[in-house]
């Protein structure tokens, strides 16, 4: 037997007797203000869920060098939080509640769902053509629904921006789309052809967001999104802020900045582990958008391959035997992080690394803690 899925059994069979361990960091919160659509959790359970919790952070994470926030929680309750290392090297300044990172692709979540909020309100129509923002853009037959759900078959501009643009300048949004522009790169493939995942999809929606708002992307979704939901910590990163760049690292070498470090939309949400647990509860509230809007992103719109794996609006999503999972996990420089939304379980696993460790990217083994079955399927990265 294959030996990390051995080590993982013994785990679960702990869980399964309800071993007592002291938390070493931090107490499972009980939230007794829990909202009505989440079943409270006994003691006894929460004992039991944060005991086998911590069992695998310390084998699969600490002991791998883990350097960043992780945080497990079920119906509403944190069962597990704990900060490991340093949000920044060169200082030493230690990771903890308020240490924010950066998101990577879980950025992507954000988007879509702003996206969609501005389409209830009717400030925008999914079936809209992108050259209603983009006029000269050379590619045509895409929809805003088919940036959302990476069916536009653009070119990827983390590609195609390596070609010839000068490194020495920090591209922005607008100089993505400038370039595009000027020199055509090819097309992957026909719009609503085939599901390609392509970050320039999520560049695009953010400035689609600029022009119905008449605001920078990041003070919009400061002021009407961050701000109001809560997430006190989260903030977009942009071309204004390079002063105040805080690397991730390669063991204990920082990543530098590079050209396409200031582009948004698809990366560059910075935040927590404890804004990420509200953006969950915010999704099962329906607080931002609408429960039907939710239920429209969380549907699965590729299928030219059977598999398990699907595209949503902006979500990532798993389907297992009656087992959901809508999902994102985000890889930029040394940032490996990860959303993991257990729906019939109502749990959420939140890893967020600054440090590389692509053990971090396993994290889903968890969610047998919860099922009590052993599921080795992998999600996308």
């Amino acid at each position: 037997m294959n030996r990390s899925i051995f080590t993982f059994i013994l785990l679960l069979s702990a869980f399964a007797c309800g071993q007592n361990n002291d938390n070493k960091n931090k107490q499972p919160s009980v939230n007794n203000t829990a909202d009505s659509i989440f079943r409270p959790l006994s003691q006894v359970e929460i004992k039991k869920y944060s005991t086998a919790i911590e069992q695998y952070y310390d084998k699969k994470l600490v002991a791998t060098g883990f350097n960043g926030s992780f945080l497990v929680a079920k119906n509403g309750e944190i069962l597990y939080e704990d900060y490991k290392g340093f949000s920044n090297f060169a200082t030493k300044q230690p990771v903890d509640e308020h240490s924010a990172f950066h998101l990577a692709s879980i950025s992507k979540t954000f988007t879509a769902m702003t996206i969609l909020k501005l389409w209830e309100e009717g400030r925008l129509n999914l079936d809209d053509s992108i050259q209603k923002y983009f006029p000269k853009l050379p590619y045509h037959g895409i929809t805003i629904k088919m940036l959302l759900d990476h069916r536009s078959g653009l070119p990827n501009y983390l590609y195609f921006m390596d070609s010839i643009w000068n490194k020495k300048i920090k591209a922005t949004n607008w100089d993505v789309v400038n370039f595009m522009i000027e020199h055509q790169p090819k097309a992957d493939a026909a719009p609503d052809r085939v599901y390609h995942y392509c970050n320039t999809n999520f560049l695009l929606l953010a400035l689609i967001v600029e022009n119905v708002t008449n605001q920078s992307f990041p003070k919009y979704m400061k002021d009407s999104v961050f701000t109001p939901l809560g997430l006190k910590d989260t903030y977009i990163f942009s071309a204004a802020d390079t002063l105040h760049y805080v690397p991730t690292y390669s063991v204990t070498r920082p990543f530098p900045m590079d050209h396409l470090d200031c582009t948004y939309g698809d990366k560059n949400v910075y935040s927590t582990a404890r804004d990420l647990f509200t953006w969950d509860k915010v999704l099962y509230e329906n607080l931002f958008t609408r429960k039907s809007t939710t239920e429209m992103a969380f549907e699965p719109y590729s299928f030219e391959k059977r598999t398990k794996h699907n595209y949503g609006l902006g979500w990532h999503l798993f389907f297992n035997n009656g087992d959901t999972i809508v999902y994102h996990n985000g890889k930029w420089h040394g940032s490996n992080t990860v959303f993991t939304r257990l729906v019939q379980d109502t749990a959420v696993i939140i890893v967020l690394g600054n440090k590389l460790n692509r053990n971090i990217y396993q994290a889903k083994e968890m969610q047998s803690i919860f099922t009590g079955r052993l599921d080795t399927s992998k999600l996308e990265e």
